[in-house]
């Protein structure tokens, strides 16, 4: 695998000698202080142009950066409608097992791209002058936030009705629409509120990383190894127990947030538990 060193260099070097190349960044983890660096990380570059059309007409220009085993070009799909906006990207994996996520971008949309930047960019060529201001990445931007009063029962109000559909789907058998539910509503909410505990805990200056990859960092290793059970969902009975595990955890740590913060908790623990409980019981 190439190196990072080698890597930039490519990058940096091409865009030296095209003048249609104005101003290149890179952004993403490669850029935050707070992560450790491993040879997993995408790199993460954006090229800001004169002419998109001409890159776009073909890919052989991208062929400099190494052998490509697969690409993505996400606003050239039709399956997948495009996000970016006058915006266009690769998305290379590399033979040697490097990846590039590779973003053209129009030059005069440069103003635009630093007034939304989530603070984790480091500007690694700039010939124009464009960047009037220092730029010093950072994760500020996603470190945990103090939830207010409405926030916290929010969270709750959408564990507990979001669980309801888990208990439906098992009732009925349907376990892809329990496993969903679970997944995509349940335990995303537990999460948020595990987070907003170590925040309550340790102070509102940190990350637990995207996906909420870091969060075993902060856990028990009894509530860490119960989150991860939750995961198994292969049968219903599995699934029961995954459930009635997100229930004690969030329990747990909603409450602890509702002690800390000085706020009401909900009687949504309670009455949606009785209503799992009978239905779980009717089966």
């Amino acid at each position: 695998m190439r190196s990072k060193q080698e890597m930039m260099t490519l990058f940096i070097d091409y865009a030296k000698h095209d003048s249609r190349i104005r101003l290149v960044t890179l952004e993403g983890s490669r850029t935050n202080p707070n992560i450790t660096p491993d040879i997993y990380q995408d790199y993460d570059v954006s090229y800001f142009v004169t002419d998109m059309a001409s890159f776009k007409e073909n890919d052989t220009w991208l062929d400099q950066f190494g052998e490509r085993l697969m690409m993505q070009k996400p606003e050239d799909m039709e399956l997948f409608p495009a996000e970016l906006g006058n915006w266009f990207s690769y998305l290379i994996l590399f033979e040697d097992g490097n990846k590039l996520d590779l973003t053209l971008i129009p030059v005069d949309e440069s103003d635009d791209y630093f007034a939304n930047s989530d603070g984790l960019v480091e500007v690694l060529l700039d010939k124009d002058c464009l960047v009037k201001n220092e730029v010093i990445a950072d994760d500020r931007q996603y470190w945990i936030k103090k939830p207010t009063a409405r926030e916290f029962d929010d969270c709750c109000n959408e564990f507990w009705m979001g669980s309801t559909y888990v208990v439906k789907g098992l009732a009925r058998k349907e376990m892809l629409f329990a496993i969903d539910h679970l997944h995509e509503v349940a335990r995303p909410n537990l999460l948020r509120m595990m987070a907003w505990y170590m925040g309550a805990e340790r102070g509102y200056d940190f990350s637990v990383g995207k996906n909420y990859k870091f969060i075993d960092r902060y856990l028990p290793k009894e509530d860490w190894e119960a989150l991860q059970s939750t995961y198994q969902q292969h049968s219903d009975l599995v699934m029961w127990e995954s459930l009635r595990t997100c229930y004690t955890l969030f329990r747990k740590y909603s409450g602890a947030v509702a002690e800390k913060l000085g706020y009401s908790y909900p009687d949504y623990d309670r009455v949606i538990t009785l209503y799992t409980d009978k239905i779980h019981g009717s089966i």
